[in-house]
């Protein structure tokens, strides 16, 4: 049988799939955190601009879109500082037989990411 993906393999699967889009964007990594609780989790360069990018996986019925204001405005006023960018990645991740039951290793999951939303 199947088992969960942990909150972290979830947090690990949200990075792979914005890191992987932000590349294919042109973006040079800076630097990477994938521990959750520590903002931002990318650092990147584009075009000679900083942008800090805080990424989070997000489960059904929750919007991926909305985040979580209060954190977001500390992690643009740290931006600021270093004249950088401030955005959210909120990636959906769902099972996909059954949107309500959790994701599980090694099963189809559906994706719901729509890129980044400038803080």
């Amino acid at each position: 049988m199947a088992r969960e993906l942990t909150q972290q393999e979830l947090h690990n699967l949200a990075m792979n799939i914005v890191g992987r889009e932000l590349e294919a964007q042109g973006f040079e990594f800076m630097g990477v955190n994938s521990a959750m609780g520590k903002n931002p989790q990318f650092v990147c360069l584009r075009e000679k601009v900083l942008h800090f990018i805080v990424v989070r996986a997000v489960a059904f019925p929750e919007d991926p879109t909305a985040y979580d204001p209060k954190l977001l405005q500390r992690v643009k006023e740290h931006a600021q500082k270093f004249e950088a960018g401030c955005f959210y990645a909120g990636v959906g991740l769902y099972n996909a037989g059954n949107r309500e039951l959790p994701v599980e290793l090694d099963q189809e999951y559906l994706v719901d990411y729509q890129g980044l939303i400038e803080v």
